[in-house]
C-alpha cells in the first residue's frame, strides 16, 4: 500500500505540473510507463485509492443529472456595460464608511462549476444551476486533470472556476470531427460538463479555472488575495492575471489591460471581474435577492481592430476638459470606417503609452466614436504626443487636475456650445431641433452664450440665417417653449452639473421638489443619496455655491423655466404616506437597505428631519437628527419596533 501511495502521489505531481503549471518535468512516456504500473497494482489488489489518477478515465454514461445543493449560495454578478455604471458601483461601495481596496481578473466565458471537499478529498462537482442548487456533474469533472482530488485543507470546502475549452483545442476537435463541429468555446465547454457520456467529456478536454473559494468550515479566508493564494497552494489551476488596485482610476486600468490582453490569450473571455478585496467590508456590503453588492462584472461588447495613429487634436468639452482625438488609417470596424479615435484624457494617452506613427487598438460600440484601449507596436518614426500648455481654441491657459487638462476659460467657444448641446439634448430639456452646429451659429451670429439665451430668442432672430425658413423656425421656438416645464430629474442632468448624471439626476428629484432644495443640501446630506460618491457631492455644492450658475438660474426662473417635480410611482404598503428619516447604526441591514424597504412599503426617505418628517427609525449612537426629532415632537421608533412594523419579526 505504501508504494501505490507513493506512486499516486508522483503522478498527481507530474499531473499537476503538467495541466496546471504547464512545466512538465517527465516525459510522456514516462509518466505512461508509471501510470500503467499503477493499473496493475489496483488490478491486483482490488484497491483504489481516493486520489488515484485511475479515478479520472470517462466512466459509464449516467441517466441523469441528480440534484446537487451547494452549502453557500453561489451567487451570479451584476453587470456594468459603460465606465459610469461602474462608476456608480464604486460610489454605492464607498458609502460603507471605507476605503477598501478592489481586485480585477479576467471573466471567463464558460460555465461556472462548484467543486466540494471533504476532510481533504474531492466529493463531488456540480454546476452553478439557480445558485442555491445545481446538476451533479461529478463522473463529468473527474476526466478533468486541472484540480486536485486530495488536499491538505482538512475542513469542509467549496471551491468555484469556470469551466472552459482552449481555442486551439476547440480548432484541433473541430478539425477531427468535421461532421459534428462545436459552434464556439462557451457552448463546447457546457456541452461537454453536461453530457451525460463521461467519455464525450474527456474527448473535449475542457480545463477548469479556478477563481474564488465558495465556503470554508473552518479558517476562513479573509479577502480575496487570500483566496487565491489558497488555490495556488492547493494545486488548482488559476489564472495568472490578477490585480490588486487601491483607487478606481487604477481598476480602470486594470480593465483596459484586460481588454487589450484578451486578445493575447487562448481562452474564451467576455469582461473582467471587479470584487471588493477584504471578507470584512463584503459583509458589511451585504447581498440582494440576486446579486453580491461587493462585486461587479464589466462586460465588453464591443468590436475591436488595429490601426496607425497619424496626428492627435484637443478637443475641449462643457466642462474645459480637453481630451485627445486620434486621426488614424481608415479601418472597417462594425459596419463601418473609422476615421477617428479618442482617448479619455492625457494621462489616459499616456498610461495607455499611444504615440503618433504607432499601432493601436481600438473598439466602437453603440455608434459612438471609437476609442483607443492601446498601444500594440511602435514603429521607428513613433513621436510622443506633446501636453498642451494653452487651450487650442482660445489660447487659454491650460490647467492640470489629476490625468486630466482643463481649459481654464468658461466662455471657450466649444466650451460653450458643448454646454449648450448638452442642455438641449433629448434626456436633457429636449429641444428637439437644436443641434450642436445650430447652436454653433447661434453663438457666432446671434451671441448665445447661456441656457437662458435660448429663452430670449424670437423669430427674428432667425432671420436672415441660412436654412431657417418659417416652419423650422415656428417648430424651434415651439421646442424651446415646450423645454420650459420638463421634469426636475431631467432639468438638474441639463445644467450640467459635473459627475451628475441621470441616475444621480434621478436621485436628487425623487428627494427634491426644487432646484432650490436641491441647492440647499450638505455634502453630508448628498452622500447619502446611493448613487452619489464624495467626488460628486463636492461638485454639486460646489455648482449651486458659484455666483455665475446661480444668477443663470434665477434669469431662467424669471424667463419662466419652471422644472415640475418628478414624478415617482410609489408602492402602497405600511409606510404609505410616510416621510421617514433613518438615523444611527442598524444592526440587522445597512440604511440604504432599509431605505429600500421604507420605500417599498409606501414610505419616502428623507436624509434630514424636516417639517414634513413624520417618523424617525433610532438605531444605535443616533445623533443630532433624533435629537432634533424629540423636541419636534416627531415619532421615534427603534430597529425592533421597525421590522415589527415590517412584518418581519
Amino acid at each position: 500500500m505504501q508504494d501505490m501511495r507513493a506512486i499516486v502521489d508522483r503522478l498527481n505531481q507530474w499531473a499537476y505540473e503538467y495541466y496546471v503549471l504547464d512545466a512538465p518535468s517527465v516525459s510522456d512516456r514516462e509518466y505512461d510507463d508509471l501510470y500503467r504500473t499503477l493499473c496493475e497494482m489496483e488490478r491486483e489488489s482490488g484497491v483504489v485509492l481516493p486520489d488515484s489518477p485511475t479515478r479520472r478515465v470517462g466512466g459509464e454514461p449516467v441517466k441523469g443529472f441528480e440534484r446537487h445543493r451547494h452549502i453557500a449560495r453561489l451567487y451570479s454578478l451584476d453587470k456594468a456595460v459603460t465606465r459610469d455604471e461602474l462608476s456608480a458601483f464604486f460610489a454605492r461601495v464607498e458609502k460603507s464608511g471605507v476605503q477598501p481596496s478592489y481586485t480585477v481578473e479576467y471573466k471567463f466565458d464558460g460555465l461556472t462549476m462548484c467543486l466540494t471537499y471533504d476532510n481533504g478529498r474531492f466529493v463531488g462537482a456540480a454546476t452553478r444551476g439557480n445558485g442555491t442548487e445545481g446538476e451533479d456533474v461529478t463522473a463529468q469533472a473527474l476526466t478533468v486533470r486541472s484540480f486536485p482530488l486530495s488536499i491538505s485543507y482538512r475542513g469542509r470546502l467549496e471551491v468555484r472556476g469556470e469551466a472552459i475549452i482552449r481555442l486551439p483545442v476547440l480548432e484541433e476537435y473541430n478539425r477531427t470531427h468535421p461532421d459534428e463541429p462545436l459552434k464556439n468555446a462557451r457552448n463546447a465547454a457546457a456541452g461537454a460538463i453536461r453530457n451525460l457520456d463521461p467519455k464525450v467529456t474527456a474527448e473535449r478536454r475542457p480545463e477548469i479555472i479556478f477563481y474564488d473559494v465558495n465556503y470554508m468550515s473552518e479558517q476562513p479566508v479573509a479577502s480575496q488575495e487570500e483566496a487565491r493564494d489558497f488555490l495556488r497552494r492547493e494545486g488548482f489551476q488559476i489564472d495568472p492575471y490578477f490585480r490588486v488596485c487601491r483607487t478606481c482610476d487604477e481598476v480602470f486600468a486594470a480593465v483596459d489591460e484586460i481588454e487589450i490582453r484578451r486578445h493575447e490569450i487562448d481562452v474564451l473571455t467576455d469582461g473582467a471581474v471587479v470584487k471588493v478585496n477584504e471578507e470584512a467590508v463584503r459583509a458589511q456590503l451585504g447581498h440582494t435577492d440576486k446579486f453580491p453588492r461587493w462585486a461587479i462584472a464589466y462586460k465588453f461588447e464591443a468590436e475591436e481592430a488595429e490601426t496607425t495613429v497619424r496626428r492627435v487634436l484637443w478637443q475641449v468639452g462643457r466642462t474645459g476638459k480637453l481630451t485627445p482625438l486620434a486621426e488614424v488609417d481608415p479601418v472597417e470596424l462594425a459596419g463601418a470606417t473609422v476615421r477617428r479615435a479618442t482617448l479619455n484624457n492625457f494621462g489616459d494617452l499616456t498610461r495607455k503609452d499611444v504615440k503618433i506613427g504607432s499601432r493601436v487598438l481600438i473598439r466602437r460600440s453603440n455608434e459612438v466614436i471609437p476609442e483607443i484601449l492601446g498601444a500594440t507596436m511602435h514603429t521607428e518614426g513613433s513621436v510622443p504626443v506633446e501636453k498642451p500648455t494653452l487651450c487650442p481654441y482660445c489660447g487659454a491657459p491650460v490647467r492640470e487636475s489629476g490625468a486630466n487638462l482643463f481649459c481654464s476659460n468658461e466662455d471657450c467657444k466649444p466650451r460653450v456650445v458643448q454646454r449648450l448641446t448638452h442642455y438641449c439634448s433629448k434626456n436633457a430639456a429636449d429641444i428637439e431641433g437644436m443641434s450642436e452646429s445650430t447652436l454653433t451659429l447661434l453663438y457666432e451670429r446671434r451671441g448665445v452664450r447661456n441656457f437662458s439665451d435660448l429663452y430670449a430668442l424670437t423669430a427674428e432672430s432667425f432671420a436672415g440665417l441660412e436654412g431657417f425658413k418659417e416652419r423650422k423656425i415656428s417648430n424651434l421656438l415651439g421646442a424651446i417653449e415646450k423645454s420650459r416645464r420638463i421634469p426636475l430629474d431631467r432639468f438638474l442632468y441639463a445644467i450640467g452639473i459635473e459627475g451628475v448624471g441621470r441616475v444621480a439626476a434621478r436621485d436628487l428629484a425623487e428627494r427634491c421638489q426644487t432646484w432650490e432644495e436641491v441647492a440647499s443640501l450638505t455634502e453630508e446630506q448628498l452622500l447619502s443619496m446611493e448613487d452619489i460618491g464624495a467626488v460628486t457631492a463636492h461638485a454639486i455644492t460646489e455648482f449651486f455655491a458659484a455666483a455665475r450658475n446661480r444668477q443663470e438660474l434665477e434669469r431662467l426662473r424669471a424667463l419662466g423655466v419652471l422644472p415640475l417635480p418628478t414624478a415617482r410611482e410609489r408602492a402602497q404598503g405600511v409606510f404609505s404616506g410616510e416621510s421617514v428619516v433613518l438615523t444611527g447604526k442598524l444592526e440587522r441591514m445597512s440604511r440604504p437597505e432599509a431605505q429600500k424597504l421604507i420605500e417599498g412599503a409606501g414610505g419616502v426617505c428623507q436624509s434630514a428631519v424636516t417639517g414634513k418628517t413624520t417618523l424617525v427609525v433610532a438605531g444605535e449612537a443616533a445623533g443630532s437628527k433624533l435629537e432634533k426629532a424629540r423636541k419636534a415632537g416627531i415619532p421615534v421608533i427603534d430597529e425592533e419596533a421597525f421590522l415589527r412594523r415590517l412584518g418581519i419579526l
